[in-house]
């Protein structure tokens, strides 16, 4: 996901972006005996509390129109997604006894601005370095709806951020401490990313690095996951829309530009059918960005263990 400067693609935190890590301290997390097992036994249903629900009522309210009619698909994406906001939300405030702040309402706008910018700016990057080295071919091919491509990106930041980073990082985190949480959560999204069509090692090592390391910075740095969904979100539509490349081995729907890499370059330079998440110019950009913004969190005593 950059490879303009690191230090300008990571915002310096202030007192409306940072606030420190949550990781819960009431309910099934409060402190005493085995309290590492009981935050890794809650990990578990609380993950598939947010994972479950949004695919389920996309489904069921896209059924009432035709899948041609996409802005209302779009609008059932954005209430399945707002759905899994909701049920974690609540989850939280039922068994941990708080409110959610990682995912709290008032920062949402900004952050998620800066989250998208940082995206857009990241994926238009690692382009244009594949551009210039000739290793991807980019051809303008006209107007195209942007309807499905945005659902599915929406979808992916919210969900997925919720479950890697708000569920999953955030409970190891509470169970073994940061570096534990980061390693685990890490590896866990890059091997989701195997079963994926075109899928190899290669790619997983680069979704565990890119992704996991920076997007869980993201959280660490400001204690939300708004700027973690707003990167991963634009990562995706840029990557799908803007510039028309496979997204994790799928296509994301129509795009006003198809890039094509070039097949006489070995694949772990360019993503090859994949895209160019699994590239090395997509490692070394996401990769520098996400170690400046552990860098930051670390300076700030984002890592200081709870």
């Amino acid at each position: 996901m950059n490879a303009v400067t690191q230090s300008s693609a990571v915002p310096a935190p202030t007192r409306h972006t940072r606030q420190p890590i949550a990781l819960g301290e009431h309910g099934v997390l409060k402190p005493g005996k085995l309290r590492w097992l009981r935050a890794c036994a809650w990990a578990v249903p609380l993950f598939f509390l947010v994972a479950i629900p949004a695919g389920a009522i996309t489904q069921f309210l896209g059924s009432f129109w035709p899948k041609t009619n996409e802005p209302m698909q779009f609008v059932a994406g954005l209430l399945g997604a707002m759905a899994s906001l909701g049920i974690y939300a609540l989850a939280v405030r039922l068994a941990e006894k708080r409110k959610a702040s990682e995912i709290a309402l008032r920062p949402m706008l900004p952050q998620l601005g800066i989250g998208l910018l940082i995206g857009v700016a990241m994926f238009a990057a690692v382009m244009g370095i594949m551009a210039v080295s000739g290793l991807y071919d980019i051809q303008a091919t006209g107007p195209a709806s942007a309807w499905t491509p945005l659902r599915r990106a929406l979808q992916a930041g919210v969900v997925e951020e919720l479950m890697m980073r708000a569920v999953l990082l955030r409970l190891l985190w509470r169970a073994f401490g940061p570096w534990v949480a980061f390693a685990v959560s890490s590896a866990v999204f890059g091997l989701s990313h195997l079963g994926n069509p075109n899928a190899t090692v290669f790619a997983a090592i680069c979704i565990a690095l890119e992704a996991g390391v920076m997007l869980g910075a993201f959280y660490a740095l400001t204690g939300r996951v708004w700027i973690s969904i707003g990167a991963h979100a634009a990562w995706n539509f840029t990557q799908g829309y803007l510039f028309g490349t496979a997204v994790s081995g799928t296509e994301l729907g129509p795009a006003i530009a198809r890039s094509t890499p070039n097949a006489a370059v070995p694949e772990w330079l360019t993503g090859g059918a994949f895209g160019p998440e699994a590239s090395l110019p997509g490692l070394l950009v996401c990769l520098a960005v996400g170690l400046a913004a552990v860098w930051l969190a670390w300076r700030r005593g984002q890592f200081v263990r709870q």
